[in-house]
């Protein structure tokens, strides 16, 4: 099974965000997962220009490192993102590639995979950003098998932070066991559905101005 990952904190691996996402990905990778990682600090993704190319001809035109990402999100069987708590939301970088998912977000591209979440706080909050990615990898297809959070303080602390990375750990491996069991979740069926059923209805209506997202609906018999 293949996750793509992809982490938000412009401290890279050396963060506390890549501290925990790296024991979710060991969790994973313990579980038989390929694991591809994709650190934003290292990679250069611009905002979204809102130029809907990607909607008429399924390619973003922006010459930057998101379309190398979108490829290996489209190929995975899971995903995770990764970001710290920026005042209530993910990092700049992590919104930026987010934004640029919409053309993936029309074609609902990422359903039927599994995704995960990690979130670091310098104090408090995580959980309303975790949620916020959980929502996100939901409205675009995937089933949210869950996510894990921690503040700081808890990751200098040793006695805490193994607390901390033993969760992360069992995240990863419950992501790879809901891949390999194709798990569905029936507490998701009804948010998802209606967010497939929402972006179903916006193609006849914009079938002139997004050519490409109406035709890839209809090859699929999905209209």
């Amino acid at each position: 099974m293949k996750i793509a990952a992809v982490l938000g904190s412009p401290h890279g691996m050396k963060g506390n965000t890549g501290q925990v996402l790296d024991g979710l990905l060991r969790g994973a990778k313990a579980r038989g997962a390929e694991v591809t990682l994709f650190s934003l600090s290292d990679l250069a993704v611009r905002p979204c220009r809102a130029c809907d190319t990607c909607h008429r001809t399924g390619t973003c035109p922006v010459r930057d490192d998101f379309n190398s990402i979108r490829k290996a999100l489209l190929d995975a069987d899971g995903v995770v993102l990764a970001s710290p708590n920026y005042i209530f939301s993910v990092s700049a970088q992590m919104k930026a590639l987010m934004d640029r998912c919409c053309g993936p977000l029309h074609l609902q591209a990422l359903e039927g995979k599994h995704a995960a979440a990690v979130v670091t706080s310098g104090g408090s909050g995580s959980e309303e950003v975790e949620a916020y990615l959980l929502r996100f990898l939901r409205s675009m297809g995937c089933w949210t098998v869950g996510s894990v959070g921690a503040e700081g303080w808890k990751l200098a602390n040793p006695a805490t932070s193994s607390q901390v990375l033993e969760a992360a750990e069992r995240l990863g491996g419950r992501l790879a066991e809901a891949i390999g069991q194709k798990e569905t979740f029936a507490g998701q069926e009804a948010e998802r559905g209606a967010f497939h059923e929402r972006m179903k209805a916006l193609m006849p209506m914009r079938k002139a101005e997004w050519p490409f997202e109406y035709e890839y609906w209809r090859s699929l018999g999905r209209l």
